[in-house]
C-alpha cells in the first residue's frame, strides 16, 4: 500500500475508535437521566436489573469492537513505519503506536 492509502485506512481505524465510544456513553447517559428523574424509584426490580444488563452488555459490546479496531490500527501503524521517504504527518501518526497500545490496555 502507498502513503496515501495507509492514511485513509488509519482515519477510517480512528473513526471506528471513536464511534464505538458512541453507544456505550448513550446508553449511560439515558440511565443517568432516568435514575436522576427517580423511574427507577418505582421500578420493578426486573426493570432495574434489565437496565444493568443491558448498560453492561452495550459496554461489552463496545469494548470488544473498539479492541478489534486497536489491533487492527497497531498493524496499520507498524505498516505506517516501513512507509519509504514519508510525510512528517506518517511519521508522526506512526510513532503513536505506544499511545495506542495503551489504549488497548485501558
Amino acid at each position: 500500500m502507498d502513503e496515501k492509502a495507509l492514511l485513509e485506512l488509519w482515519n477510517v481505524k480512528r473513526t471506528q475508535i471513536i464511534i464505538a465510544q458512541i453507544a456505550p456513553a448513550l446508553v449511560l447517559i439515558a440511565v443517568f437521566v432516568l435514575t436522576s428523574q427517580g423511574t427507577f424509584a418505582t421500578a420493578s426490580d426486573a426493570a432495574g436489573y434489565l437496565t444493568i444488563a443491558v448498560a453492561a452488555v452495550t459496554g461489552f459490546l463496545a469494548v470488544v469492537s473498539q479492541y478489534a479496531a486497536i489491533r487492527e490500527a497497531e498493524a496499520l501503524l507498524l505498516d505506517m513505519g516501513k512507509v519509504k521517504d514519508p510525510t512528517a504527518l506518517t511519521k508522526k501518526i506512526a510513532s503513536s503506536r505506544d499511545f495506542l497500545s495503551l489504549t488497548a490496555i485501558a
